[in-house]
């Protein structure tokens, strides 16, 4: 996040800064530095500390907001920004559409043209006929979580590249030969022998070393003699000779031959030979012409010094003065940039946060679609061809294809012999070729199977043609798997026995006589019996692959196997399929010649031309007749709940099955074998009544008939029959509605022998049968027994045994004594018609209650009760049509039992639904089908009315616990009827325009309040016996809360969520926090959040304009009135930050997402909307400041440590207080009485959640070479804590959580990231206007913090690069493929690892956002430059800069950072020129690393600021000189070559001829010795550069590089500020390589150094000498020489006492615990003379402390202390491979 923080940090503080605000300046006490006190806590204090922290906190009341919006109405409407005060005025509107009854056209209504009289058909209907009702909410999208909002980019697809320095090649080499010179001047190229000189070893001839050497023009006019190992010049040198520092070139051949000596201004040489005379000639006379063009420039750049003395002053002061007159592109270039800046363009910061990236929809709401028919696996059948192996042509003329010789029909319907079951209806298929059909249509079938004639419901149908013969066919089969068969069932025209016709078609023989015969005979049964079928064959095959429902397309049917007669019926079919896989057993079985081609398919979503299985077209019909009609196959679905679905179209089926007639010992009729059944459906038992034309007919046929017969069995007395017939039953069903069986005997044999015979009789009569439809008021669907009669005399319905041989109605004569012969069995497949008794009795007696009967509470309850006996597939089937039947009862219940009884029978629906796992269907109904009744307030009652009130008396202790359950469990449903019967109240009353607060009656405002107390206490006590009830009944609540700002009074509904608030306290458990978050959360996410929180101005008087505004940056008890939503949360997630990690962790995830909602929400995209949007959330910041402690963690690490891992740290510091304390303002220590985990109880330290941050300052690597066996090392001195205010608001006594006790533990890193983008978002977001006013309110220590939070997002986003990131990512990989982590660490998958691979998305678009251009303090300007600038709070603000500068920023960005650095020194030049050079020598350090830089762009901006950092010192002292930054550059170089950066190289040679350019080139300064002493600085930098050479060479050997860093230090003994700089090195250095003896000594020479220099200003009483008990030593100190270099020193008493403490605190790291007496000595005395006595009682605790530590070593001996001796050799090496 590097650059977006860089962003944003820079939009603020260049905002507030461009502003001169001297008026502004607080009292000088504020700008003292804080000091850290500790609390005197007691016992009583802890006690009291306990009750605060769980006390609850003071609830808010809310405003009224109704009337808030009219007394300030004129306000509103004159507000540019009126659209997020008010709610839209078309939010909601109801909406109808076509229900799924229509959705298959009108045809089933032609077939009921009489009235329903069941209620329950009648209600089935309506509601397969009601069109849906919908309450469409019109900014719905926006009511989710930012995942759902509209127009919501996912995911940026390009963003522009950025470079950044960290990214680029370690080891790339640029053409260093061309990035440094400039075209032109003197070159020269050659070998050269380089002799090795050092001090301490002589140059011989062996130190020569042969290097190709380059001399080359710097682009400032200098020289450079680089040397390289070879002639690739284009590499980096391996050294260079700066030739603006030689002095002269001369002849030296005392070593070598052909050598000349370089001579050095610092009187060092360099010894080079050449190979000849000559060359060494041309060498040297090229370097003498560079050093006499050298020396005329010199010359003339005095005489320009000289001018200079005499020009007009005022003229020169008069000139430049402004910032733009400097470097007017640079201005123009950051006017530019601030455009772009504010440009609405950019990109979202929170696009760059991977939160917003993660595709998680967990906390969406499912979607929810309207009922509709769901099928199971869908099936193509094509019946292609069925052929035997018997084939003649059947023509007379014998002119035609050969074909089979006689009819065949094919039925395919499906079976599972897994559950032993047929699971579809019957397929009928004729594949007869035209020829053969033409055998049968000399027959009239049509006479025994009711005509011809269509049924008037279908006579117009133009596709009954098309209809007649099927050939595709699609089956549903809800549970696949590979136990499921197609069976096809083969028929002919009946002849005789199956073995006597299946006969010809076994034999494999020359069949044409055969078939000839087949063919006659089959010709002649054609014509007499053409309309009877006989069994002939069957087949089967596979379906499924699986239990996937894969289709088995590669499975074909088997063989043709013959039907036995006495194993017809499906039982015996079934038995048959469980051995199909076992081929012993199947093959036993007689095959009959022959093959069925059939192929299955899956089938398409857009399947044409099909009919459902009622015969109605479905869409996509066409007309055209060259596409085959397909035939939907109904399927029986299993009646099991989940298999079923409401039924949303109409349908009206009845499957008879005739299964078996025992005619054997009947004596009424002389024949009766060749039995025939001719089923008819009727509606009367008159005599001349006539069938129902409702009989599906079959192939060649009508598609409706009168009757249909059953295949006929040849000689057999005891028929069994499979066949099935489909009638579809008429809508209206009474108690004459039944099934008339007559059974003939058809006669085989054509035996007319002559004329005299008499007249052939196909089938006589022999019995009829009936089975009346309804039997309490209900289909008979069971397998039924019934007797058969002789006659059929009218009114046989009546017929009743009354016993005794007695009887009621005509007199029927019973065949074989009234047996039950015959077994029929019926399947109904209908949704009008229900076959549960409970509900079949409840929808009676409510239609008999509505037609005027007198209604009897106590029988209803008893109806209802019965209700939860209902089967759970038919509650599913008939979902719809029941509960709008409850609902209908609801309203018009008159007692309170009755009601109740309602809402439990729902309950239990509800309960079964979800049980069932049927959710959806109950969303459905809510949504589309639930219409509440029409409300006629004399009759009827509302639904919501009534349901809230007997919600509340479930809910009651007293009720039943099951019930209450459930109904918390399944809250949701009834909480969604609410919302919609309100809705539809308001819309169907026109109640919608009315005020709020008289939609609705009072009674009801009490009923929903009533229900939110009573279900409270179910939520904050069940969560633990009952978590899932509790749980979802508290997000129900939210969702109904929600809702309810749309409907109801917005101020009563605010005061529901402050009694809902009020259940919870500090300190419940994580569960309840989670509830209160996710209700906070949902009722956030309310599309109009904005115009509820009202961000408007709130004042007495006149109407306030709202730039006029005094906003709110503290969380006052006004601001959480008026600002009710935001305030509240902002008040629980401030009291969240003191409970544990989880509880932290969800509070501040529902912010932060509700910030990221409000900046991609595209209502509010424009930064006028933003802005004021930030309005509601600056409070926040005094959050932020309040936990600043706790946030200020700057070191980032991919992995965080577990707290118990941390290595035991001991200190220094003052006796150890709670870390979870904050410090106040009082006087000693904590009582010691106190147990250890009280205020871990309290601040939850003690959960092993908590994850605390060490001590960033804690020296990790705790061993010394010192000592070999004691690890005590820590830190040592304690980090001084800011006095606080506790708020902006002067008037506000406490912070933003009342007295409660802030936590000190350290936040871990995703939580402290994701408070951080919520502080960035805001600070982004903020006018202009808004951040001016709260840095005027803030008090100094607020503004400190919250510049401390600003360092802090630099530190946690800070760019890594590209190599970290994917180093990170495969540590953390490698790690999860372990499975088991190391004990130090633990990850967190979702946070840990994600954070820092937010670098990889967001820095490149980051830096997009970077475009600042300049950050000009002017507020605060006298506060800022109070002592010289050397304050607190300017100390802070340059930290904040410096940050930008040390953390790694994109090319694009560092830019802006220089121009905002240039800004700071113009308007605050007295920080960096007068008194200390604290921040002058920090800032010349990072500019001095950037100018040594990888990226040209970069090193040009870095070598334009430092020169402007030098002009501009210029300038201050009157053009007089700039010691200061000259002496800091130096100190900087020093200190860059210690830390061993790599300076020296050609790109800092490149930025070093950049500044000596500026210098020549700028005209204001051309007459005045400026230019010259650039050009000095330049080459005393070449110098140390020159001097420092060495220690690149060593920068791996620590022993090495301290000896030579010791040696510089040395030779600066004259200059304090550069001996200190190398001392401090030396330590740092000792300190990274455990060497802690070695680093106090460093300390104590470099207090030395200052005191010394403090006893000869006469500051200090003692000098070196005082610290010559420590070390003898310390003696190198007093060698100090009053020259130029100590004429910009700043040392004084207070840089004196910091070195002092530490010093005291290397010498305890390095357990030189007694030396630490002698230091303190020196401390002790000023701070009595300081009267400080805080510090003094530390010291001596300290003092006590070590010399405990010193008694304890020498008893136990744990202290090893080594004693080292420093080696030099001298002299001439006389065996180098001794070295």
């Amino acid at each position: 996040m590097g650059c977006t923080t860089s962003v944003i940090l820079f939009k603020g503080i260049r905002t507030v800064f461009e502003r001169n605000c001297a008026y502004m300046c607080k009292q000088q006490g504020e700008n003292n530095a804080l000091e850290y006190t500790a609390y005197n806590w007691t016992k009583e204090d802890s006690e009291l500390l306990i009750s605060s922290c769980l006390a609850k906190p003071k609830l808010i009341e809310p405003l009224d907001y109704e009337n808030v919006i009219v007394q300030k109405k004129t306000q509103i409407l004159n507000d540019c920004l009126r659209e997020m005060l008010l709610f839209p005025y078309d939010d909601f509107q109801d909406q109808e559409t076509r229900g799924p009854g229509r959705r298959r056209g009108e045809s089933e209504e032609g077939r009921r043209e009489e009235r329903m009289v069941t209620r329950s058909a009648d209600e089935c209907i309506k509601t397969y006929n009601s069109d849906w009702h919908l309450v469409n909410y019109k900014y719905e999208d926006y009511s989710g979580e930012f995942r759902q909002l509209p127009n919501k980019v996912a995911k940026l697809d390009k963003l522009p590249v950025h470079v950044y320095e960290v990214d680029e090649e370690v080891d790339k080499d640029e053409d260093a030969a061309s990035l440094g010179s400039q075209k032109g001047g003197i070159t020269k190229h050659g070998w050269l022998y380089k002799g090795n000189v050092n001090s301490a070893i002589s140059v011989t001839m062996r130190s020569f070393k042969r290097r190709f050497f380059h001399l080359i023009q710097l682009g400032d006019g200098s020289y450079n003699l680089n040397f390289y190992k070879d002639e690739k010049i284009s590499k980096e040198p391996k050294g260079s000779i700066f030739l603006d520092s030689c002095m002269g070139v001369v002849q030296n051949n005392k070593v070598r031959r052909f050598a000349f000596e370089l001579k050095m201004q610092d009187k060092s040489s360099y010894l080079l030979a050449a190979d000849s005379e000559v060359e060494m000639e041309e060498w040297i006379t090229t370097l003498n012409k560079i050093l006499q063009l050298n020396f005329e420039a010199a010359m003339q750049e005095k005489r320009n010094g000289d001018a200079h003395e005499d020009d007009d002053q005022s003229r020169l002061e008069g000139s430049g003065s402004g910032l733009d007159s400097y470097l007017p592109e640079l201005a123009k270039s950051a006017r530019e940039a601030e455009i772009k800046l504010k440009s609405e363009s950019r990109v979202k910061l929170f696009y760059l946060d991977p939160d917003a990236q993660k595709l998680d929809f967990s906390s969406a709401e499912p979607e929810v679609k309207p009922f509709e028919e769901k099928f199971g696996k869908r099936i193509l059948v094509k019946c292609n061809d069925l052929s035997f192996n018997l084939q003649c042509c059947v023509a007379e003329n014998e002119e035609g294809p050969t074909t089979n010789v006689e009819p065949f029909f094919v039925t395919l319907s499906l079976f599972d012999i897994k559950y032993n079951r047929k699971i579809s209806a019957d397929f009928h298929v004729d594949l007869n070729h035209f020829s053969v059909r033409q055998m049968l249509a000399t027959t009239s079938p049509s006479v025994m199977n009711g005509g011809r004639q269509s049924s008037p419901a279908l006579q117009d149908n133009p596709h009954e043609a098309a209809m007649q013969y099927p050939k595709q066919g699609i089956f549903s089969v809800t549970c696949p798997h590979p136990d499921i068969f197609l069976v096809a069932r083969i028929e002919k025209v009946l002849q005789g026995s199956i073995t006597h016709g299946a006969e010809p078609y076994m034999k494999s023989s020359d069949s044409s006589k055969v078939a000839q015969k087949v063919l006659k005979n089959a010709k002649q049964a054609c014509q007499r019996l053409g309309q009877y079928r006989m069994p002939f064959a069957w087949a089967a095959r596979t379906l499924f692959k699986d239990a996937s429902g894969n289709l088995d397309k590669n499975a074909r049917f088997s063989a043709l196997y013959k039907q036995d007669s006495n194993k017809l019926s499906n039982e015996d079919m079934l038995k048959f399929l469980a051995d199909f896989r076992k081929p012993e057993k199947m093959a036993k079985l007689p095959v009959i010649l022959g093959n069925l081609d059939i192929t299955i398919d899956n089938v398409s979503s857009d399947v044409p031309n099909y009919v459902n299985s009622s015969y109605i077209p479905m869409k996509q019909f066409e007309t055209c007749a060259k596409t085959p009609i397909t035939f939907e196959v109904e399927e029986f679905v299993p009646c099991i709940p989940r298999h079923t679905q409401p039924h949303t179209i109409y349908n009206n089926h009845l499957y008879v099955y005739p299964k078996y007639l025992k005619y054997d010992s009947q004596k009424t009729f002389a024949k009766a074998r060749n039995i025939a059944i001719c089923i008819e459906f009727k509606d009367s038992d008159e005599e001349d009544s006539l069938p129902l034309k409702c009989i599906y007919g079959r192939p060649g046929g009508p598609l409706f008939t009168r009757s249909a017969f059953a295949a006929v069995l040849h000689h057999h007395q005891n028929p069994e029959f499979y066949d099935e017939i489909k009638i579809e039953l008429p809508t209206q069903l009474h108690e004459k509605h039944h099934l008339l069986f007559t059974f003939f005997h058809v006669s085989c044999d054509n035996s007319s022998k002559g004329s005299t015979k008499k007249k052939d009789v196909v089938e006589t009569q022999v019995g009829y049968s009936w089975l009346p439809l309804l039997k309490d008021g209900r289909v008979v669907t069971s397998e039924q027994h019934i007797p058969v009669s002789a006659n059929l005399p009218p009114g046989y319905l009546g017929y009743q045994e009354l016993g005794m041989g007695r009887h009621h109605g005509p007199e029927i004569k019973w065949v074989d004594g009234s047996k039950p012969l015959l077994k029929v069995s019926t399947h109904l497949v209908s949704t009008v018609y229900t076959q549960d008794q409970h509900l079949h009795n409840f929808f009676q007696y409510c239609q008999k209650t509505e037609s005027g009967a007198q209604a009897l509470g106590s029988e209803l309850v008893k109806y209802l009760k019965s209700l939860h006996a209902m089967e759970g597939h038919v509650m599913i089937a008939f979902l719809p049509t029941i509960l709008n039947q409850l609902f209908r009862v609801l309203t018009r219940a008159t007692q309170e039992e009755v009601a109740v009884n309602v809402t439990r029978v729902i309950i239990h629906v509800v309960a079964q639904c979800h049980e069932e796992g049927l959710e959806s269907h109950l969303r459905s109904y809510v949504k589309y089908a639930y219409k509440a009744e029409p409300y006629v307030a004399s009759e009827y009652k509302t639904v919501h009315e009534e349901l809230t009130k007997t919600m509340t008396t479930i809910l009651k202790p007293s009720a039943d616990f099951l019930t209450s359950n459930k109904l918390l469990k399944y809250s949701w449903f009834f909480f969604e009827v609410l919302i919609k019967s309100m809705a539809q109240h308001l819309i169907e009353n026109s109640k919608v325009k009315l005020l709020r607060n008289q939609r609705f009656p009072a009674s009801y405002h009490h009923a929903v309040e009533t229900v939110v107390n009573m279900l409270m206490p179910h939520i904050t006590q069940k969560f633990r016996d009952n978590p899932e009830a509790s749980k979802n009944a508290n997000h129900s609540l939210a969702v109904f809360i929600k809702r309810c700002f749309t409907f109801m009074d917005r101020g009563f509904v605010f005061k529901q969520i402050n009694n809902y608030i009020s259940c919870f306290a500090p300190g419940d458990p994580k569960t309840l926090f989670e509830y209160k978050f996710e209700f906070l959360r949902v009722v956030c996410n309310h599309e109009h959040y904005i115009p509820l929180n009202l961000p408007m101005p709130f004042g007495k008087g006149r109407i306030q304009r709202y730039q006029d505004l005094q906003l709110d940056y503290a969380l006052t008890d006004e601001f959480c009135r008026n600002h009710f939503l935001v305030g509240l949360l902002l008040r629980e997630v401030g009291t969240a930050l003191q409970e544990f990690r989880e509880v932290r962790l969800i509070a501040i995830s529902v912010l932060k997402n509700l910030l990221i909602k409000h900046s991609f929400d595209d209502r509010y995209a424009s930064r006028s909307h933003q802005a004021r949007i930030a309005t509601l959330y600056l409070p926040l910041f005094g959050l932020l400041i309040e936990n600043v402690q706790r946030i200020n963690v700057r070191d980032v690490s991919p992995f965080p440590v577990n707290p118990g891992s941390t290595v035991k740290e001991e200190s220094l510091a003052l006796p150890a207080v709670n870390p979870l304390v904050t410090p106040q303002k009082s006087g000693a220590t904590l009582d010691a009485s106190l147990h250890k985990d009280l205020f871990g109880a309290i601040s939850g330290i003690a959960s092993p959640y908590t994850n605390s941050t060490p001590n960033i300052n804690s020296v990790r690597n705790a061993d010394s070479r010192g000592s070999l066996i004691s690890t005590d090392s820590g830190n040592s001195l304690p980090e001084r804590n800011s006095e606080k205010s506790n708020s902006l608001d002067k008037h506000q006594q406490g912070g933003t959580l009342g007295n409660s006790v802030v936590r000190c533990d350290k936040l871990d890193q995703s939580e402290i990231k994701n408070l951080l983008m919520c502080f960035l978002y805001i600070l982004k977001s903020m006018s202009d206007d808004a951040l001016f006013t709260y840095w005027n309110k803030a008090s100094t220590s607020e503004l400190m913090d919250f510049f401390t939070i600003s360092e802090v997002c630099l530190h946690q986003f800070q760019y890594m690069g590209k190599r970290y990131i994917a180093r990170t990512g495969m540590m953390h990989a490698r790690l999860q493929q372990l499975g088991s982590l190391d004990n130090s660490l633990t990850f967190n998958h979702s946070k840990s690892h994600d954070m820092p691979s937010l670098n990889v998305a967001e820095n490149p678009s980051a830096c997009l956002v970077c475009l600042t251009d300049r950050a000009v303090l002017l507020c605060f300007k006298n506060q800022l430059l109070a002592d010289h600038g050397h304050n607190p709070l300017m100390k802070k603000v340059f930290d904040v800069y410096l940050c930008f500068l040390q953390k790694h920023q994109s090319e694009t960005a560092l830019k802006n950072v220089f121009t905002a650095l240039r800004s700071l020194i113009y308007k605050f030049p007295s920080t960096f020129y007068e008194g200390r050079a604290d921040m002058c020598s920090a800032l010349c350090y990072e500019i001095l690393k950037y100018c040594n830089s990888k990226l040209s762009a970069i090193r040009t901006e870095a070598s334009q600021l430092l020169y402007f950092l030098m002009r501009n010192n210029f300038d201050y002292t009157g053009k007089k000189s700039f010691v200061r930054t000259h002496l800091q550059v130096i100190i900087s170089v020093s200190q860059l070559i210690a830390d061993v950066v790599g300076i020296g190289g050609t790109r800092f040679q490149q930025s070093l001829s950049i500044i000596n350019n500026c210098a020549n080139s700028d005209r204001l300064i051309k007459h005045t010795t400026f230019s010259s002493d650039v050009k000095d600085l330049t080459k005393r930098i070449r110098t140390v550069l020159m001097a420092t050479a060495q220690m690149k060479e060593h920068e791996n050997d620590p022993e090495m590089l301290v000896d030579l860093q010791y040696s510089l230090a040395k030779s600066y003994a004259s200059t304090p500020e550069l001996r200190k700089t190398w001392l401090d090195s030396m330590a740092r250095i000792h300190v990274k390589n455990g060497d802690l003896s070695e680093a106090a000594m460093c300390y104590v020479h470099v207090t030395a150094l200052v005191a010394e220099y403090l006893t000869r200003k006469g500051v200090f009483r003692q000098g070196c000498t005082a610290f010559r008990v420590i070390t003898p030593n310390i003696d190198e100190e007093a060698s100090m020489m009053e020259d130029v270099g100590m004429q910009d020193v700043h040392f004084n008493e207070d840089v004196l006492m910091e070195l002092l403490e530490q010093c005291a605190d290397g010498l305890w790291k390095a357990e030189r615990y007694e030396l630490i007496a002698d230091i303190y000595k020196l401390i002790i005395p000023i701070y009595e003379k300081r009267r400080d006595f805080e510090r003094l009682a530390h010291l001596y605790d300290t003092l006590h402390r070590a010399y405990s530590k010193v008694t304890e070593v020498m008893h136990s001996g744990r202290r090893l202390l080594g004693t080292y001796f420093r080696v030099a050799f001298f002299g001439q090496v006389s065996c180098p491979s001794v070295l």
